[in-house]
C-alpha cells in the first residue's frame, strides 16, 4: 500500500519535513507520479520490529526488580 508524505509523517511519529528531506535524499524511497510523492509503505516494516522490540526491552529493564545492596551495614 502507498502513502503520501503526510500519512507516512502520521505513521513514523516525524515532522513532515523531515520525511520530505528524507525522500529527496534517497533514505526513504519514493514515486513521484507527477503530483505526489507516494511511498511503500513495506519498507518500514523491519522499522516497527525492531522499535516494539526496543520497547519490550525497556519495559523488561524497567520491571526489573532492584537487587539488595550489598555494602549496607548493620549499625546496631
Amino acid at each position: 500500500m502507498y502513502l503520501t508524505m503526510e500519512e507516512t509523517a502520521d505513521q513514523l511519529g516525524m515532522p513532515l519535513e523531515q520525511v520530505r528531506r528524507y525522500v529527496l535524499n534517497g533514505k526513504i524511497r519514493a514515486v513521484h507520479d507527477g503530483n505526489d510523492w507516494l511511498i511503500n509503505e513495506d519498507q518500514f516494516s523491519l522499522y516497527f520490529e525492531q522499535l516494539k522490540l526496543l520497547k519490550q526491552q525497556i519495559d523488561d529493564w524497567l520491571n526489573e526488580p532492584i537487587p539488595p545492596d550489598r555494602d549496607i551495614k548493620d549499625e546496631d
